[in-house]
Order: structure tokens, then sequence, then C-alpha cells
């Protein structure tokens, strides 16, 4: 799918738990996205791309931005699925980065879709099986294994993030002998360097 609007670039005026605020040319645009691409798209007042989805619905157009364009094409087969609206592909996309939600899907892991808000075990169910083969991007994380949900537990309670926290063990070597204990050691080395 193309979108109208393929990405923008301006200065970041500000920014909300699920929207930034960008000036392009003397427009402030308000874009809706996901926790994950709001925490990396930079400080207020500097220069931003993101790379955008429009959605028009019957009385109103929406801006859908992006960090990167894998997730903006993640973002539009997710809303492609019966019954996922954007809000929805948001939470998702919030919670999993796309190349850990390849990994999920890959897997087969329902869990990693059922404690997305809005999201039940039914539906998670749905989402899996309509995304088998549907990710069609090359994703270099796609063959990670699975992350340990006792080492993530540990760093959310540590007071990092869902997405901070799965970065960080997603970037961990593929060491099976690791104990969650030093999973949490290692991830907080490289969440703190």
């Amino acid at each position: 799918m193309t979108s109208l609007i393929s990405s923008i670039r301006g200065t970041l005026e500000g920014t909300g738990t699920d929207w930034a605020d960008i000036a392009i040319g003397g427009i402030t645009l308000r874009v809706s996205a996901p926790a994950s691409s709001i925490e990396s798209i930079g400080q207020v007042g500097g220069t931003v791309r993101l790379f955008t989805s429009l959605q028009v619905r019957e009385n109103s157009l929406n801006l859908y931005g992006f960090d990167t364009p894998e997730a903006c094409q993640t973002f539009e087969t997710l809303i492609g699925i019966n019954r996922i609206g954007p809000q929805v592909a948001l939470n998702i996309l919030s919670m999993l980065r796309p190349e850990v939600l390849a990994t999920a899907v890959e897997s087969g892991d329902v869990n990693s879709f059922s404690a997305v808000p809005g999201v039940g075990s039914k539906t998670a169910s749905r989402i899996l099986l309509e995304l088998k083969g549907k990710l069609d991007i090359d994703w270099s994380a796609a063959s990670t294994p699975k992350l340990d949900t006792d080492a993530l537990d540990a760093l959310v309670a540590l007071g990092y993030t869902q997405v901070e926290a799965r970065e960080a063990l997603s970037a961990l070597s593929d060491d099976d002998g690791a104990s969650a204990e030093d999973k949490v050691r290692l991830a907080l080395s490289q969440l703190a360097g």
C-alpha cells in the first residue's frame, strides 16, 4: 500500500505518549506514533523525519508516523488484518518493535501479542495466523531467540520501558546457557553505556 505522504521532515515542536507535533513550512502536523518511535526521534527543537501512513476515514484524516520504513510497513500490514484498527496497531508497535514482532510471528508467540492493550488471546491468535508469511521484509533479527520473559520482567521492574528492555535483550548474543540474572546484568550494562 502506498501512502500519499510517505515521510515528513521538520522541526519537532512537542511530543506526548503517542503523538509528535512537527512543524513543516509554517504548518504544524500532529502525527500519531507508537511510543517506540516517539522515544527514538530526538529532542524538541531538532529536525526529525518520520515515515508516514495517511489513513482516510469517513470523517477524519489521520497521519501515523514511524522512525523506520519497516515500522511503517508493519503498521500498514497490521491494519490490513480484519478488526485491527490504527489504535490497536499503534499499541502493538509501542510494545513490539518490528523486528521483535517478526520474531514473535515466526515463533508463534501468542503471549507477546496478548500482552498488548486491546489484544486478547483470540485476537492475538488471529494476528499470528494472518501475519504468517505476510511480513515480506528482510528481517535480520527475525531469527533471534525468544526473549527471556523473566529477564524482561526484571528490567521493566527496574524502571525501563518494555521497548528499552526488549531492545537491550534482543541485542545480547545468542547464549542459551545464560541465566535470567546474567541477561539482566548484561542488558543493564548495555543500557547504561
